[in-house]
């Protein structure tokens, strides 16, 4: 289910690089046009649901009495969890939810309105990018596959449609606008998932694993997340993991590879010019190192994280680490840059990490690691 507990956006975060019932569709008002490098012509809600619908799995996964430590969003206890997914290819393969199958014993997905109820198998999943791939077994010819677009155009303000099953109402169709783009989520091991989507479009519990759709009506992100402070319902923030990243960790899944993420082994957060003048730092932007993993890539190379919590504007700061400037010689504004470079990296790959301690600049080199099963909290 779509998390329940709230969502904080943790710009500081570990950078050790997620019933049936009656069907109900919004009315087919029209989308605004997209922004004017978005290829293709912008198409209603109904359009996009007639288009797009039918690929869209209504999923239930049967789960054993257990407890996952993958899944953030609550304790399995056993029974059927529900939720979304979207078919990607004529092979049979639905994209959802890490989080969705995590734990299930057997999974089933029905298709499109009054469609057939069909098993299927997990092919894998990566719970750091909260992304599995389902292959539907048996006759696939009739499946009707979406159209995946490009997570790296999308705009703030863009129009958007989520397709899902919202607490069991199955083929229910929302549609807003993308409310911020380049979020960082937190996914069902503790890592973080980055460039992901924010919307109004409504999404809840049920949700998860369906597809966010553009105005040409392609594929843009997998709805994950929402905002809940008190644990209620949608309050009009959701989030989505970017296709891109999906698209290239359901490829890897497929074909029977190993997801694999690098690691680097610190956590922080952006050095502001507050944070400058409080510290009496040298430098007034960068990541501030606040711990460093024990033993982890950044550890080995010499990075030191804070040895003093100091309360900045009611947030507890680790004070007194490293701060990194620049990466391979690009210039490092905050933890998001960080967090940036080692996703682009692969384990065994190296950064040259430039840092600032005590007034003194230097450069060391870091060799990364592959992702632990789950971050250290």
């Amino acid at each position: 289910m779509v998390g329940l507990l709230g969502w904080v956006a943790i710009a500081a975060g570990w950078v050790e690089a997620g019933d049936d019932g009656a069907a109900a569709t919004v009315a087919p008002a029209p989308l605004t046009e997209p922004a004017a490098d978005q290829a293709g012509k912008a198409l209603t809600v109904n359009q996009i649901y007639s288009k797009d619908s039918a690929g869209v799995a209504y999923i239930e996964a049967e789960r054993g009495a257990q407890s996952s430590p993958f899944n953030p969003f609550g304790q399995s206890q056993g029974g059927t969890a529900t939720g979304s997914g979207f078919v990607i290819d004529g092979d049979g393969h639905i994209l959802t939810n890490a989080h969705v199958v995590d734990g299930a014993e057997s999974v089933t997905v029905q298709l499109g309105e009054n469609g057939d109820t069909l098993d299927a198998k997990v092919i894998g999943a990566d719970p750091s990018s909260d992304v599995a791939v389902l292959q539907v077994e048996g006759d696939t010819s009739s499946l009707q596959p979406l159209t995946l677009g490009d997570s790296s155009e999308v705009k703030v303000g863009d129009p958007v449609v989520a397709i899902g099953n919202p607490f069991g109402l199955d083929d229910t169709a929302t549609a807003g606008i993308v409310s911020a783009v380049q979020r960082e989520i937190k996914s069902p091991n503790g890592f973080q998932i980055s460039n992901a989507i924010q919307t109004d479009a409504p999404i809840n519990p049920g949700n998860s694993g369906g597809p966010l759709i553009d105005a040409t009506g392609r594929v843009i992100g997998i709805n994950s997340q929402i905002e809940s402070p008190n644990g209620g319902g949608n309050i009009g923030i959701g989030f989505a993991v970017p296709v891109n990243t999906a698209q290239e960790v359901a490829q890897q899944l497929i074909s029977g590879g190993e997801v694999q993420h690098a690691f680097l082994g610190i956590s922080g957060g952006d050095l502001t010019p507050e944070l400058a003048d409080t510290f009496n730092l040298d430098v007034d932007s960068g990541a501030l190192v606040g711990s460093v993993v024990p033993d982890g890539p950044a550890d080995e190379a010499g990075i030191e994280g804070g040895d003093t919590t100091v309360d900045q504007g009611g947030a507890q700061v680790q004070a007194g680490g490293d701060v990194i400037t620049a990466i391979d010689g690009r210039p490092v504004h905050g933890m998001d840059d960080v967090i940036a470079a080692v996703d682009q990296k692969q384990p065994g790959d190296q950064l040259e990490l430039t840092v600032v301690r005590d007034g003194d600049q230097r450069t060391v080199t870091v060799e990364l690691a592959e992702r632990p099963a789950q971050a250290q909290q």
